[in-house]
């Protein structure tokens, strides 16, 4: 994908160059260098996602797949006196906000438990769901236990790993489902920095599409359940 347009960018460079030469009777070399690519296509028509690799509470990476490869995909979660609503925003469609109850469900459903917060607390507070570039579509249920560890973190107060990306759709029961797009998304995973990514157990048979030579930047750990996803998950500075 975007093959056809980098070759029109390439010609676009080429016939500037071959009017540059004739218009000035030179006959040499003439190398294109990044800072001179400005001179031939302009000001940059795209800008690479910021991605910050600072560990925060409440704040989880995805990776995600798009026409033209892959992509991560940053989640903010918050909770704030409210009435118990869940308040979902960066234009998400119905799948992945499906994802994002499902993925509050499972919380609910264990968090008295675990981390000792009744039930009263969902009633005086809401939750809201951010994910930036509110003008890019996005859906999906891979996001599933991104949600969930950001959706955690925020409860707990504890900082997720700025270096660790994941994906995987969860269900109500915590189980983690395969996911498509994984190669594309681990390309992604390496080329911003994240280091440490989780993926399916169900998709380990497909790392081995993946070139070797991404398999060599990162981490990948397989998971099966949401327990596991947060066993590694938050940052220890010790």
């Amino acid at each position: 994908a975007g093959v056809r347009n980098l070759e029109r960018e390439l010609g676009k460079v080429c016939r500037k160059i071959a009017r540059e030469l004739v218009e000035n009777g030179d006959t040499g070399i003439i190398k294109v260098t990044s800072k001179r690519l400005k001179d031939y296509l302009g000001v940059k028509k795209y800008k690479e996602s910021e991605v910050d690799t600072e560990s925060k509470v409440g704040v989880s990476t995805g990776l995600a797949w798009t026409s033209v490869g892959g992509d991560v995909l940053n989640i903010e979660v918050e909770f704030i006196p409210g009435s118990g609503k869940t308040i979902l925003t960066g234009k998400l469609g119905d799948v992945m906000k499906e994802s994002a109850k499902i993925a509050i469900s499972w919380v609910r459903a264990v968090c008295d438990e675990r981390w000792g917060i009744d039930k009263q607390f969902w009633k005086d507070h809401d939750v809201h769901i951010h994910v930036p570039a509110g003008a890019t579509p996005k859906d999906g249920p891979s996001a599933g236990i991104t949600l969930t560890l950001a959706i955690v973190s925020a409860l707990t107060n504890k900082k997720v790993k700025g270096d660790l990306a994941m994906t995987g759709e969860v269900t109500l029961r915590g189980d983690v489902l395969p996911i498509g797009g994984l190669k594309e998304k681990l390309l992604a995973a390496a080329r911003y920095g994240k280091v440490n990514v989780l993926v399916p157990e169900a998709n380990r048979k497909d790392l081995e599409e993946v070139p070797k030579q991404v398999l060599r930047k990162l981490d990948v750990t397989c998971v099966s359940h949401v327990d596991e996803v947060l066993s590694v998950g938050f940052y220890d500075p010790d």
